[in-house]
């Protein structure tokens, strides 16, 4: 590899890994409202929860590699590692992360709709790292992450309120008790543990407290 090609790769991997300024106080909470409005909302919820989709099914898929096994539910830990990112002020690092990680789930999906989810918001990511402005990069990761960490307290309480009128018998919960022998109830509190404590924790990074 010549030097100049060294010293464009050298420079790529500064832009990447280099930190950004935070963006303005106003900034981060109209983020927050915008997550807001596309979380509580039934509605739009209904549509913007395929998004929170994409994380389940890493975390998914993150599952059935590690253990064999086939579990799901695991979204708020991915907004607590963005705020992490956001907090120490690599923005460009965290787009560039969830492009690759959006990449990555690509290969492992087994139906068109969600290829097609998956690139389009791919390619939504590749846009913002690629074209947009530091201000624009910084409002778009900080409504994902805002999206992800709001998003992944949600979808808990739903599948507990179906469960308990006689649906989604096969849940996370289920499995993982079937498996531990711990009782379904006791897993579904530490679901709600983990996405509120991951909403608060990353909340504060995110508000820069």
């Amino acid at each position: 590899m010549d030097s100049t090609a060294t010293a464009s790769l050298a420079s790529l991997w500064d832009e990447v890994s280099g930190t950004q300024p935070d963006p303005d106080l106003w900034v981060v909470i109209a983020t927050l409202a915008a997550a807001l409005a596309v979380v509580i909302p039934h509605g739009l919820w209904r549509i913007s929860r395929n998004a929170i989709t994409i994380a389940h099914e890493g975390g998914h898929g993150l599952v059935a590699l590690l253990t064999g096994r086939t579990l799901t539910g695991i979204r708020p830990l991915l907004g607590l590692g963005g705020a992490a990112l956001l907090g120490a002020g690599r923005i460009t690092l965290l787009l560039w992360l969830a492009t690759a990680l959006l990449l990555a789930m690509l290969v492992m999906i087994r139906n068109a709709y969600g290829a097609l989810t998956m690139i389009i918001t791919g390619g939504l990511f590749v846009l913002v790292s690629w074209l947009a402005g530091p201000q624009v990069q910084a409002a778009f990761a900080y409504v994902v992450v805002w999206f992800l960490l709001l998003g992944g307290v949600r979808p808990a309480f739903e599948l507990q309120a179906k469960r308990a009128r006689g649906g989604a018998g096969d849940s996370d919960a289920d499995q993982l008790s079937r498996l531990t022998h711990v009782p379904a109830g006791l897993w579904f509190f530490l679901f709600h543990a983990v996405s509120l404590c991951s909403l608060i924790g990353g909340g504060r990074w995110l508000l820069g407290l």
